[in-house]
């Protein structure tokens, strides 16, 4: 292990950052190779995630993703933070008994977990299995018959039982570009053919964690993750990695042989889609979004909107939104932007349109003026 001495500025964490997230260059990586580099996209929202390869991937069209999920390639299931993330199958049978911790935590001190007390996790786990591997359920028509096993109970902290102790992945049409349709789920084993694997030893995770985010600190990988207690995890995989420190003087664990760019190479304009986990990765997401903007940011109902990349760091969000056959770019600029930030904006928001809403009769850019 080497480099304990070496500082990393906020500049240098960014380009690093955006290095390894393809934000620098499209790549021309296939997709589930690029999911997999990235530890999963989180998907909250169906949609997001093929604007997050669009931004990150030369030539990306809508169906080389769909065709994915329809040919149980690529999934939708519950894992980081508890949060819906979009995996290769191989991702999904590895991370989730390595993250079942934080599901089960997360039921736990849930207003959901309170109304179960009393009840075996385990006994809930097995009657919510076997309902959804007998065919697959939306969570409205599981939680109902998990209440006629426990009709005390509220449906809809059953589901969430079911949700946090089972893992299951919502099924297309869920998922596919221009199709819609509520959450239909089955566990992974059913759909993927294959067992869960036996290893729940989070190194691995962490180790390309920091690959895909570093460098990065103990509580960053707690922040993605979920997991907590991580500092052993780090201690025994310290003479496997590089060390620095921030400009605050915290420890930064990396791969040796992680691209740490100049700080100064250019950094294009990028559109990240809502709940990019660019922004949601970090305890200190500094390296991209300033401490202002973030509690901004935050304040819209836990909601996550696209977010615009300048120079490398957050500088307003945006939305196509559409009126008939109509589809308008709105970006709204967190400050105020110089012709030159506001010319390359145009220019890649242009090419945002021509994929998002390649179908309208118009397409237009609006900027709402900075506060």
């Amino acid at each position: 292990m080497s480099g304990s001495g070496d500082v990393l500025n906020r500049r240098a964490l960014n380009r690093a950052l955006l290095e390894r997230q393809l934000l620098l260059r499209r790549a021309t990586v296939t997709v589930p190779d690029t999911v997999e580099h990235l530890v999963g996209m989180q998907a909250q929202a169906p949609m997001p995630p093929y604007y997050g390869l669009w931004t990150r991937l030369d030539g990306f069209r809508p169906d080389d993703l769909a065709s994915l999920i329809t040919g149980r390639q690529v999934v939708r299931i519950v894992l980081m933070r508890g949060t819906v993330h979009l995996v290769t199958a191989r991702d999904c049978l590895a991370l989730w008994p390595v993250l079942a911790p934080v599901l089960e935590r997360q039921l736990t001190h849930s207003a959901h977990g309170k109304q179960l007390t009393g009840l075996d996790p385990a006994e809930l786990a097995a009657a919510g299995q076997d309902l959804v591997e007998q065919r697959p359920r939306t969570t409205v028509e599981l939680g109902a018959l998990m209440a006629q096993r426990w009709p005390e109970r509220d449906p809809a902290a059953l589901w969430m039982a079911v949700r946090c102790l089972v893992p299951l992945v919502q099924l297309p049409p869920r998922g596919i570009w221009g199709a819609g349709g509520k959450p239909t789920v089955t566990t992974a084993q059913r759909w993927l053919r294959r067992p869960l694997d036996d290893d729940r030893t989070p190194d691995a995770t962490v180790l390309r964690y920091l690959a895909a985010f570093g460098p990065a600190s103990v509580m960053d990988v707690q922040t993605w993750s979920g997991l907590t207690r991580l500092r052993e995890v780090a201690e025994r995989l310290r003479p496997q990695l590089r060390t620095f420190r921030d400009e605050h003087g915290h420890e930064l664990l990396d791969p040796p042989d992680a691209p740490r760019p100049d700080p100064d190479i250019p950094a294009p304009v990028r559109f990240l889609p809502e709940f990019d986990n660019v922004l949601l990765s970090h305890a200190d997401r500094s390296r991209v979004i300033s401490e202002e903007h973030r509690k901004r940011v935050s304040t819209r109902n836990g909601m996550v909107p696209g977010s615009v990349l300048v120079d490398g760091f957050f500088r307003g969000t945006w939305k196509i939104t559409w009126q008939r056959q109509a589809a308008t770019l709105a970006v709204e600029p967190y400050a105020r932007l110089s012709k030159k930030d506001a010319a390359a904006i145009e220019k890649e928001g242009a090419r945002l349109l021509a994929f998002g809403a390649a179908g309208a009769d118009s397409r237009d850019i609006r900027f709402t003026p900075a506060e």
